[in-house]
């Protein structure tokens, strides 16, 4: 048996390249079967939260004709952060790169992409559940449910919300295939990457770079995936603005846990910088607090919706100019 390498989709500015990964111990254990339903997929998504990563494992980034060595950290979990010689690449858009390991004197070596967004696009940054995914955050027990016992394919998306981060993904840019900066960030785990690209590519989602939190690899972690402190999202929302300052950017989450709190505090941080804060509103009533933050946002002249459904989001982006009428 061999190793397996994981590659996820990485971002680059002007300066510098992030592509990361992860390097998984061999195992017996297929990957997440995509068809797979009920106890079988059940069975499908506890496997992988019991994989077994590889810690001190040589990684070989192929960049500009060089071949570039790192070691994965303790979890198996690697990143290459590259300086970019300023001016020397005039690639824009999704970017292709490669990483491999070695075993038993073979390469083992998988192919990702990464994305290079062009000055003055748009930043879209998105929370997953119960923002685009509905995951039933309230309701702990019925989010393992559906978890576990309904597949990718029969997982379900908030209507009218492909349409509004397709407008999103496409505003402002006129050149064919350009599209603006998606990124992903959630508190589920890296072990869920997989099954999160592939539901947005059923759905026809932007495709998105992904930030998530570090991978579990024990059945008792399983229990309590997406749940915990969420400093994580604030520190890779801080850092995705302070690597792209040139861009204006839109948040998108949802009221059940803390993203309008984060975004306030975000906002606060980077007042010229964040341009509208959509929250989708996930009870039967809004939230008082969570009111009270959009109209303290509003004080900082950005733009903000409160919504139940995306017609509402949709309605908004196209009043304040964000999207066409």
């Amino acid at each position: 048996m061999k190793p397996i390498l994981k590659l996820y989709r990485g971002y680059a500015n002007e300066q510098e390249l992030i592509v990361m990964g992860h390097v998984f111990k061999p195992t017996k254990t297929k990957d997440y079967d995509f068809q797979d339903k009920n106890f079988k997929n059940a069975s499908s998504v506890i496997s992988m939260f019991r994989i077994k990563t590889q810690g001190n494992a040589d990684v070989y980034l192929t960049h500009k004709g060089a071949k570039i060595h790192t070691k994965t950290l303790v979890d198996g979990y690697f990143k290459f952060c590259i300086p970019l010689d300023h001016g020397s690449d005039s690639n824009y858009g999704w970017i292709d790169y490669e990483v491999s390991i070695v075993h038993k004197n073979k390469s083992i070596t998988t192919k990702a992409s990464y994305i290079r967004p062009q000055i003055g696009n748009l930043g879209i940054i998105s929370d997953i559940d119960d923002t685009f995914l509905v995951s039933y955050t309230l309701n702990p027990l019925k989010k393992l449910y559906y978890l576990l016992f309904r597949n990718v394919n029969s997982r379900k998306v908030f209507e009218d919300v492909v349409p509004h981060f397709q407008a999103l993904s496409s505003a402002g840019r006129s050149g064919k295939g350009e599209l603006n900066a998606f990124f992903y960030v959630s508190s589920s785990e890296w072990n869920l990457y997989h099954f999160l690209v592939k539901f947005a590519e059923i759905h026809q989602l932007p495709k998105a770079v992904l930030l998530l939190k570090d991978i579990k690899t024990s059945l008792t972690n399983f229990f309590w995936t997406g749940r915990g402190g969420h400093n994580h999202k604030f520190d890779k929302i801080k850092h995705i603005l302070e690597f792209y300052p040139s861009l204006k950017y839109v948040l998108i989450g949802d009221d059940s846990q803390h993203d309008p709190f984060l975004y306030e505090a975000i906002s606060k941080i980077f007042p010229l910088t964040v341009k509208a804060i959509y929250i989708r509103q996930t009870g039967k009533h809004k939230k008082e607090k969570v009111s009270k933050v959009m109209r303290n946002l509003e004080t900082l002249d950005i733009a903000v919706c409160y919504f139940k459904n995306s017609a509402e989001a949709i309605s908004h982006s196209k009043k304040i100019g964000l999207i066409p009428k």
